[in-house]
């Protein structure tokens, strides 16, 4: 069995739809640090398909999203010496929808941290079906403060 994910670790009361381990309606993203990246491993459901065999691009977009915000929360964390992650959330991200991403099969999730200070983290990061990269990600992450309504509420 696996060790707890960055989400089952750090927030496990988040009950983001994304990557929160307390929605039991979520896609429940489980990412892992490896290396200087994060990677994740998700299995789709026929619910999350644009049409059939391939997935839904909006699915694709929260996938990544939550998937890099977490690579750019435990970067931030790491690099000023927490023990906990700060609270992130998306300041901008794109999406370059490559090709069809297949459903039968597991999709693969790699995020890298390109950019950072003390605050943001600049993350890219990729998602893969059929052993090929269906679609890019570049992405600026946050640490807020308190008094920011994201605060704490992992």
């Amino acid at each position: 069995m696996k060790p707890p994910s960055l989400q089952e670790k750090y927030a496990p009361n988040n009950a983001c739809w994304g990557c929160g381990p307390a929605n039991p309606e979520g896609l429940r993203i489980r990412s892992f640090p490896e290396g200087d990246a994060v990677v994740a491993e998700w299995k789709p459901e026929p619910k999350y398909e644009a049409f059939p065999g391939v997935l839904n691009g909006g699915i694709i977009g929260t996938l990544l999203d939550c998937h890099c915000n977490w690579t750019a929360a435990y970067h931030l964390m790491k690099q000023s010496g927490e023990e906990r992650v700060p609270c992130t959330v998306t300041a901008d991200y794109a999406i370059k929808l490559l090709r069809p991403t297949p459903t039968d099969g597991s999709i693969h999730l790699s995020a890298k941290v390109v950019e950072s200070t003390n605050d943001r983290a600049t993350v890219e990061g990729t998602l893969s079906g059929g052993g090929k990269v269906c679609a890019t990600c570049r992405g600026t992450f946050v640490a807020v403060k308190e008094g920011h309504p994201a605060y704490h509420r992992w």
